[in-house]
């Protein structure tokens, strides 16, 4: 199994930045991608960003240009630089890996999701 950690999230003003933090861990082989989701009420689950291994990455129209998703596949992490940040951005957000354990199954992950709030 893969437990990822989410960190980052909170109360900004509109124009403001924040940046998300996750960590995976446990019985890892390999994280083939990494990427953020978010889930605003009342509405579904959209992709925010992907990056996969060898560093390409895919962005939602919505957030391209004011987003940024890195990875340090050493400490199995991934992180989304939010600047410029709009009342619409707000949501839960969740860490999602795609990849493969120790035993050679597959496993998609989901973290437990951190709440970004941008309100004047």
């Amino acid at each position: 199994q893969v437990q990822l950690v989410e960190s980052g999230g909170g109360l900004v003003q509109p124009g403001g930045s924040l940046r998300l933090s996750c960590a995976a861990s446990g019985s890892i082989f390999s994280i083939y991608s990494m990427g953020w989701y978010r889930q605003a009420p009342g509405k579904q689950r959209e992709l925010v960003a992907t990056i996969l291994s060898g560093g390409s990455t895919t962005y939602a129209d919505s957030v391209k240009g004011r987003f940024t998703i890195s990875r340090d596949n050493a400490k199995n992490s991934v992180y989304l630089q939010m600047n410029n940040l709009k009342p619409e951005d707000t949501a839960v957000y969740y860490c999602n890996t795609n990849g493969r354990l120790s035993s050679g199954q597959s496993s998609v992950s989901w973290g437990q999701g951190t709440q970004v709030t941008v309100s004047s």
